[in-house]
């Protein structure tokens, strides 16, 4: 257990400190003044000043920050404030954009090592009686042989086509039984009844076999970009169920999300290279949120003021917003991280 949080800390403060570099990296070639990067969270351990920046070696072992002049304070000469909205947006969502460059790195890098793939037939195994595969004729028993054109191989092909074809017209190439084939239009829903799925079937795959396939460097670029495409409409798919539930039951912090990573290390380097991209990927979108005290609450704060044509909110009155912001979410994340560590304590595995 304890190997497995050392890891998930580590991978995890990569991710965090990719979110800094890429606020550090944009904010120097646009001018604004760094005075102190970190990594970390103080107290201070170790540093060192390079021309006017100060970089540090921090305590607590979870990513960095950096101490921009003027965050909020156009007065302050090469502030962040004082330079032009395109320059502040640049600076702003540059964290986030480091974190969906990771991500691509990270899926694209899993396609270079080679993955154990099951082929196969995927037979429908079940079937909702109201669903649009019942409408369309599909039966149990059928062999679903391809989705618009993309052949069906086993279960995650069908449901990652499906997935690619919610609310819009979808061909299926089906083979009954007898083996005759027959092709089916059908419409994938977007908010199906619970349990019943976009389709409503159930699906298993038959006749399977597992073969070893690695791609070429040429294909794992795009074959990670249309992973991160995927994960992110999947992702806000259950984003609205984790709101309807009980929220701190569905919330990992960091200690959780650690722990997790950790747990998921053990496995291999495969699996680690996506839980690694995922968490970057969703890192990179919730700080783009609309939220107090994070890169989206400034960037709304931006959006205000290019509505506003030009005029500002005032800097007081923007901090204050940042600081009650910055309050609540320390409040949350001190519940959140008590619930991850009793449950790192009680021996309980995320895997479960």
């Amino acid at each position: 257990m304890a190997i497995s949080i050392i890891i998930g800390i580590l991978v995890l403060s990569v991710i965090l400190i990719a979110h800094e570099l890429g606020h550090f990296i944009t904010a120097k070639a646009s001018g604004v003044r760094v005075e102190e990067f970190g990594l970390g969270f103080p107290p201070r351990l170790v540093s060192f000043k390079r021309g006017e920046t100060r970089y540090s070696l921090n305590l607590i072992p979870f990513g960095g920050f950096n101490k921009l002049t003027g965050e909020e304070d156009p007065t302050e000469e090469r502030s962040l404030a004082r330079k032009n909205r395109g320059i502040r947006l640049m600076v702003i969502s540059g964290g986030s954009l480091m974190n969906f460059l990771l991500a691509l790195i990270l899926f694209s890098s899993s396609y270079l090592i080679p993955h154990q793939i099951v082929t196969g037939q995927v037979m429908v195994d079940d079937l909702n009686p109201n669903s649009p595969a019942a409408a369309a004729g599909i039966k149990i028993g059928d062999i679903i042989l391809s989705v618009n054109d993309n052949p069906v191989r086993n279960n995650n092909e069908l449901y990652q086509s499906v997935m690619d074809s919610l609310g819009e017209e979808t061909t299926l190439v089906i083979q009954h039984p007898d083996s005759t084939t027959e092709t089916v239009l059908l419409t994938p829903r977007a908010d199906p009844p619970e349990g019943e799925g976009a389709i409503g079937i159930t699906m298993k795959t038959v006749n399977a076999t597992t073969v070893s396939k690695r791609y070429p460097l040429w294909q794992v670029i795009p074959l990670g970009a249309i992973e991160m495409a995927n994960t992110v409409v999947m992702w806000v798919q259950g984003l609205v169920s984790i709101f309807t539930s009980n929220v701190l039951d569905s919330f990992l912090g960091p200690v959780g999300i650690a722990q997790l990573t950790g747990e998921v290390a053990v496995f291999g380097i495969l699996p680690l290279l996506r839980i690694a991209a995922l968490i970057s990927l969703v890192l990179g979108i919730m700080n783009l949120l609309p939220l107090p005290a994070i890169d989206g609450g400034r960037l709304a704060f931006l959006f205000l003021e290019w509505v506003r044509r030009g005029k500002r909110v005032s800097p007081r009155i923007e901090g204050i917003v940042h600081i009650i912001g910055l309050a609540m979410f320390l409040l949350f994340f001190l519940a959140v991280t008590y619930q991850d560590i009793l449950r790192i304590i009680s021996g309980e595995s995320l895997l479960q």
